[in-house]
């Protein structure tokens, strides 16, 4: 019995160009939604190219390819895209930057103007509301992990402890808001994790931050 190989590139160059038109889409899309088109469109020329070149039918395997590459890229679920949209709405105007983060966690950072005063670890009242949104209605199986920042004035014996205070403050608050503490980790980088330039005042400012990540479980996610 002679197989007949198809080519992969004919299936593969097919599939690109829906690819293409896909990416396209997205930019009406939610970062959910987005996450699963771009998933099911390199699952399915995947599955193409694989399933022809050994012999199999290309469109078939483009569609198992597809399904699996869209249950692979929605890694971001209906209630993280909720959570970080009504992330976005309180902290409007702030200085505060909501992001997705590649590895599928909602990233909340907060610059020292609005979190803390120089050298000290009590929260400012700007920053209540915002924690307020994000310990709303957060999901029991959701981790929260807190890290405290400093910039580099001052030595490490001075930033390292005061950069985990400052992050088990937020920690507190979190739990007085009804977040359990077994969820929460919180950890202090002092000056050793810059985002910007030392040198300058502002990049100082930027440095002294606090981040607050939420991120679901795997077998959570859906």
């Amino acid at each position: 019995m002679v197989h007949r190989f198809r080519s992969p590139r004919s299936a593969a160059s097919l599939l690109v160009v829906s690819v293409a038109l896909t990416a396209t889409a997205c930019a009406d899309m939610s970062e959910r939604q987005k996450g699963t088109a771009t998933g099911a469109g390199i699952g399915a020329v995947a599955g193409a190219v694989i399933s022809s070149a050994t012999g199999g039918k290309a469109g078939t395997g483009a569609v198992v390819g597809g399904a699996l590459g869209a249950v692979a890229g929605n890694l971001w679920s209906k209630r993280m895209e909720e959570k970080r949209a009504a992330m976005e709405r309180a902290t409007q105007g702030t200085g505060i930057e909501v992001a997705r983060t590649q590895d599928n966690q909602l990233k909340v950072n907060v610059p020292s103007d609005i979190s803390f005063d120089v050298g000290k670890a009590d929260i400012k009242p700007e920053l209540r509301p915002v924690l307020d949104q994000f310990a709303h209605g957060l999901d029991p199986t959701m981790r929260v992990r807190i890290v405290g920042h400093t910039d580099s004035t001052g030595s490490d014996a001075i930033n390292d402890p005061l950069s985990r205070e400052r992050a088990a403050s937020v920690k507190r608050y979190l739990e007085d808001r009804g977040v359990s503490g077994s969820r929460i980790d919180a950890v202090g980088r002092g000056e050793h994790e810059p985002i910007a330039d030392n040198t300058s005042d502002s990049g100082r400012a930027k440095n002294r931050r606090v981040e607050i990540f939420l991120r679901e479980p795997e077998a959570s996610k859906g």
